[in-house]
C-alpha cells in the first residue's frame, strides 16, 4: 500500500481593476484558480462599489461588471478547450481596465487515498480561501 502524501499542483491569479491605466493602481476584483491535473479551474468575482468609488470616484460600476462578464463560466471563450488553456489565455498581460495579477502557485498535500472527488474539495476549499483573503 502507498503512503505517500498526493500533491495537488494549483495556480492562481487576482483579478484587478485599473480604472486609470496611466496610473497602473488597482482594485482587486477576483480571483482566478487553476489545477491542471484534475482539470478544474474556478473564478470568483466581488465588486465592493463602496470601496471602489473611494479608491476611484468616477468609476463606471456597469461598465465594470460588463467586462467581468468575461471572466464567469459562460462569458469564457474557448470553454471546450482544457482548463490549463483557458486558464493561460484568461490570464495573459492585458492593457485595460480588467488586469491579471502575475500567476502565482500552490500546493495542497493530501492524505494518500485522496481520490478525484476529495482533491476538489481541497481545491474548492483553497478557492475560497483566498478569494475571501485576496479580494474580499
Amino acid at each position: 500500500m502507498n503512503d505517500t502524501p498526493e500533491k495537488i499542483i494549483y495556480e492562481y491569479c487576482l483579478l484587478r481593476y485599473v480604472p486609470d491605466i496611466e496610473r497602473g493602481e488597482f482594485v482587486n476584483v477576483g480571483l482566478m484558480m487553476m489545477s491542471k491535473r484534475h482539470r478544474w479551474m474556478r473564478v470568483g468575482l466581488h465588486v465592493d462599489e463602496e470601496r471602489i468609488y473611494r479608491f476611484s470616484p468616477k468609476a463606471d460600476i456597469t461598465r465594470l461588471r460588463i467586462q467581468l462578464g468575461a471572466f464567469s463560466t459562460d462569458g469564457v471563450p474557448f470553454h471546450d478547450l482544457p482548463a490549463e488553456e483557458r486558464y493561460r489565455w484568461m490570464a495573459a498581460v492585458k492593457s485595460a481596465i480588467i488586469q491579471t495579477s502575475p500567476s502565482h502557485p500552490g500546493i495542497l498535500i493530501a492524505g494518500s487515498c485522496c481520490g478525484r472527488d476529495d482533491a476538489r474539495r481541497m481545491l474548492d476549499s483553497k478557492f475560497d480561501e483566498l478569494l475571501d483573503r485576496l479580494v474580499k
